[in-house]
Order: structure tokens, then C-alpha cells, then sequence
């Protein structure tokens, strides 16, 4: 059999994820088969219908799971019903249109968390199963048993984005300093749970975050808003900075060099998280400090056998957490493959 270049980067992604899939292969039947090593799909889901509310296309982590996600459900004969997006308003009318199509499931991201309480009691309400990946739901929701959970581990992230800025100011000899913080959308849990971790993670340090911006997982509002904070603060008013994505980190590493502010060890420390290629790169050529794990292709793959378990009428755990790792200058060539699908 010759595997697809998504079945190989899913193979990979799988092999990061193991200790989930662990739980999971727990609860399979001994006949059931991952997603990505099938050739004629999958009996047990053949005809299945899932409508998806991703993140949409022009988020750089949705694009890169949405690659993922979808070929190898429909590889296995599900349908797939596509109504990602990444407008809050939107996300809801889909999601009510979804629940009116009665799929066999609905896997959704949420992009607004709490405008999602009521849709999702709708879907309960109306026998529709509903996977939330990424993020986890509203605790209003979250305990319902038609709710189900593939999340990322949100304050591990925060928590090593933190790790990443305390090693490198004390490697500098420094005691205290200011960070500046460009984040993810902020009516997310996502974003909110992460934020809550690095706080927490800084306190007692004497590091001090004096600004904190909704870069909304955008690189391009990133870039300005880096800009504009450099700017305002001054090349001697900033020791560090967090991009929540290392595709928000990298605009502020730009922004400082188009400044004339150093970065890396021996300069502005900045740390990103959800790993991709660019960051790695970036590590490894000394400017961006760190990152961590939460690639779009360990999520998506995480996901993937999820929801064709579910499917297949396994019962998987109700709650599955991917684990993240944390990754620097020291770590970076353990992690560099992983990361670097996107």
C-alpha cells in the first residue's frame, strides 16, 4: 500500500500523540482501524454524516487541521459537511443550521465560547452529539452528555510560554523586566486558559506584563500591533514578548528587527506556542527563544481517530487532553519534525 503524504503526516502526528491514542485504543473494538492506513474506508462509518465548524481557512493552525481533518474522515466514507469559519455570528447560524440537519455528529472549534452555550443545548436537546476539539466548551455545557472533548492542553501552553521568558531573562541576569503579550481571539477559552497559566506561571517573579493585545490569530494585526507596542514602550521598555501562535510571535520578531531591537538570548526574548516550521526555523537561527507543541497535524490526528470512534460506536473517553511539550534552543531538534508540517 502506498500512504498519501497526508496519511504519512498524520502517521507522524499520531506517533506525537500516542499517550491519547492511547486512551482510545482502550476503548476500540477489535476490529476498528485508524483513519489514515485504510484503503476502502471504514464499514463501521461508511455513510456517516458529521457537519464541521473549524476554525476557518484564513486562521494558519485551522488551515493546516483543516487539511487534515476532513480528507481522512471522507477517506474513510463519512460525509463531511463543511461550515468552518472564523466569524463568531457566522459560527452560530451554521451551527443551528447543522443541528437542523440532524448529522450523526457535530465536531465543532469555538470561536466565541460563550455565544455557543445555547446552540449547543440546542443540539442536545435535539439528540445531536456534539465533539468540541481544540478548546474546551462554557462549564454550562461542558458537563452535558451529548458533549464530548479532544482539547489541547491550553495551560501547558501558557505555562511553558512563561517557562520560555523566565529562563531567558534569568540567563540575562535579570530579575525583573516587562513583557508584552500579543494574544489569541479573547472570547475564547483557548486564549482565556492560556492567558490564565502564564499569569499565574509569572507570579512572585518579579516579570511583569505591562501590555496585553487581542491579536486575534492574526500575523498580519500581530505585526502592527508588535510594531505599535516596540514603539511605545521603547527598545529599553520591553525585556520580552508572547505571541500565542508562533505565527503572531514571528511579526513580533520582525517588528523588533525593523526597529533595530536585538532578539534571542542575548536580546528581546519572544516565545510563540502552537508550533510551526517558521518558528522552529527561527529557534534554531537563535531570534524566536521558544515555543511549544499544539501542532495543527497531532490535533487533527488526535481528532480524526476520535470521531471515527465515536462513530463506530466505541465510546471513547468523554474528555481527551493532547499533551504538549515545551520546546527551545536545547529541545528543538526532538520536536523540529512534528513542527514542521505547517
Amino acid at each position: 500500500m502506498h500512504r498519501s503524504p497526508l496519511s504519512r503526516r498524520l502517521g507522524t502526528a499520531l506517533v506525537a500523540g500516542a499517550g491519547v491514542l492511547a486512551l482510545l485504543a482502550g476503548c476500540a473494538s477489535s476490529g476498528g482501524t485508524g483513519g489514515s492506513d485504510t484503503d476502502t474506508g471504514d464499514a463501521g462509518v461508511e455513510g456517516k454524516t458529521i457537519a464541521f465548524l473549524g476554525y476557518g481557512d484564513t486562521n494558519p493552525w485551522g488551515a493546516a487541521f483543516n487539511a487534515d481533518y476532513v480528507p481522512a474522515l471522507e477517506a474513510e466514507g463519512v460525509e463531511v459537511i463543511d461550515y468552518a469559519t472564523m466569524d463568531p455570528g457566522t459560527q452560530v447560524q451554521n451551527f443551528n443550521q447543522a443541528v437542523a440537519e440532524q448529522p450523526d455528529a457535530i465536531v465543532v472549534a469555538l470561536v466565541d465560547t460563550a455565544a455557543m452555550v445555547a446552540p449547543i443545548k440546542k443540539a442536545v436537546a435535539a439528540g445531536v452529539p456534539v465533539i468540541v476539539f481544540d478548546g474546551r466548551p462554557d462549564p454550562a455545557v461542558a458537563e452535558e452528555e451529548g458533549v464530548r472533548q479532544v482539547l489541547s492542553d491550553n495551560a501547558a501552553l501558557g505555562r511553558f510560554a512563561a517557562e520560555n521568558i523566565i529562563e531567558g531573562l534569568q540567563a540575562q541576569g535579570k530579575d525583573s523586566g516587562n513583557i508584552i503579550v500579543i494574544k489569541g481571539t479573547a472570547s475564547m477559552l483557548v486564549t482565556q486558559d492560556r492567558m490564565e497559566a502564564f499569569t499565574e506561571a509569572l507570579e512572585g517573579t518579579g516579570y511583569t506584563v505591562i501590555a496585553e493585545e487581542d491579536g486575534n490569530w492574526d500575523p498580519t494585526l500581530s505585526g502592527t500591533i508588535a510594531t505599535s507596542l516596540l514603539s511605545k514602550f521603547g527598545a529599553d521598555g520591553v525585556d520580552a514578548a508572547f505571541g500565542m501562535a508562533d505565527y503572531m510571535a514571528i511579526p513580533i520578531v520582525e517588528a523588533a528587527k525593523q526597529q533595530s531591537i536585538p532578539v534571542g538570548p542575548d536580546g528581546l526574548i519572544v516565545t510563540g506556542s502552537n508550533c510551526f516550521k517558521a518558528g522552529i526555523d527561527s529557534i534554531t537561527a537563535g531570534e524566536l527563544y521558544g515555543t511549544a507543541t499544539e501542532d495543527p497535524e497531532t490535533i487533527a490526528a488526535a481528532t480524526v481517530d476520535y470521531t471515527l470512534a465515536f462513530l463506530r460506536g466505541e465510546e471513547p473517553e468523554r474528555v481527551v487532553t493532547v499533551p504538549s511539550d515545551r520546546v527551545t534552543a536545547e529541545t528543538v531538534d526532538t520536536f523540529a519534525e512534528q513542527c514542521s508540517f505547517a
